[in-house]
């Protein structure tokens, strides 16, 4: 049976256009929530549905595997009750489960945004990077945990930034004996795995028919090497640059972001 995700929709009901936004992997439809409501104040005639990928936030019982084309599927099946998408806008991990959902299913959305996402396989030192080592905390830390401020000091103790440790803290819920993860870690590893064995060059370097695909480097951003970047330029997409952000850009450069955009989906119904 079809697994459809948690999910908000933000905007009016009768609006005539709707974009899915998909986070990162750990995160949630939480993450976006802020920042979708300030977006909408510039597109007028948008709605946003903001999905919590499965095995995060409130999306769980998925079967598995557990892959990119498992949620790109879950998005096919969100469509079936709130309509489908005239974009979809993915930051990291959602990023490539965008590129996955306009590879495989028609008709594909006329914009796709990948916010910080290489398209190709993650290989030698590349494959183990901050969100392996986030894992890694993940699982040092006994749950459930007693209170927030104990989270947030075990990534602190570890060498996580200020920021990290913090936004963990949003990642918890009350449980038994006090507060569990928001995200199945077993599963966001399977996902994790698909992500760095997934290679999306093909579908940038020939796009679906009447998509638009856009990918976004931060310019701050340790995700990108001098090869990746010039392959990328060579491809008939739209490959704009924030050049003071690091990877999370819509908290670094939530209004070049916005700008960026509101021009690409500022078109009429």
């Amino acid at each position: 049976m079809p697994f459809v995700p948690a999910h908000d929709l933000v905007g009016p009901a009768d609006a005539p256009r709707l974009a899915f936004v998909l986070h990162g992997i750990l995160g949630s439809r939480r993450n976006w929530a802020s920042f979708g409501r300030r977006l909408l104040e510039r597109l007028p005639g948008w709605r946003l549905c903001l999905v919590d990928l499965r095995n995060h936030g409130d999306s769980h019982g998925a079967h598995g595997p557990h892959t990119l084309r498992a949620c790109a599927a879950d998005l096919v099946a969100l469509a079936e009750q709130v309509g489908a998408p005239d974009a979809v806008i993915g930051h990291s991990f959602g990023g490539k489960v965008a590129l996955v959902h306009a590879r495989e299913h028609r008709p594909a959305p006329r914009d796709v945004w990948v916010l910080d996402a290489a398209p190709g396989p993650r290989t030698g030192a590349a494959a183990v990077g901050d969100v392996e080592r986030v894992i890694q905390a993940v699982r040092l830390l006994p749950m459930p945990a007693p209170d927030r401020d104990a989270v947030k000091a075990h990534f602190a103790d570890l060498g996580f930034s200020p920021m990290l440790a913090g936004w963990m803290t949003t990642n918890v819920r009350p449980g038994d004996g006090g507060l569990v993860w928001r995200f199945d870690i077993d599963a966001v590893e399977q996902m994790l795995a698909d992500y760095g064995r997934e290679d999306l060059w093909p579908l940038l370097e020939s796009p679906p028919e009447g998509c638009t695909l856009h990918v976004l480097r931060a310019g701050r951003s340790d995700r990108w090497d001098a090869d990746t970047v010039a392959r990328l330029e060579a491809a008939p997409i739209d490959t704009p640059v924030l050049e003071d952000a690091g990877h999370w850009v819509h908290v670094d450069a939530p209004d070049a972001l916005m700008d960026l955009l509101v021009e690409s989906l500022n078109y009429s119904a």
